[in-house]
């Protein structure tokens, strides 16, 4: 899935995601998985800025979790900024 598209979903505000789209996400602002305990993920990225991401029943993020990614990555910002250029 392409990064707009991610970035779409998450601001759109499911009730929850895949955990491969976290992953996507994360990946695709420079976040690197750094550590994996138990069903607890922990992203870093260069700035040292950090998130943990816990999966529920292995698979699915809350929404509580996907609210503090966009802000994280200042999602509708990076997104408004794509609608400007194109």
């Amino acid at each position: 899935m392409k990064t707009l598209k991610l970035v779409e979903l998450f601001l759109s505000e499911p009730v929850e995601v895949r955990f491969e789209e976290v992953r996507a996400l994360l990946n695709a602002f420079d976040f690197e998985e750094v550590r994996a305990k138990g069903s607890h993920h922990t992203f870093r990225d260069s700035e040292g800025r950090t998130i943990t991401v816990p999966k529920k029943g292995g698979q699915k993020v809350k929404r509580t979790y996907i609210r503090e990614i966009v802000s994280l990555l200042n999602l509708e910002e990076w997104y408004a900024n794509q609608q400007e250029e194109s």
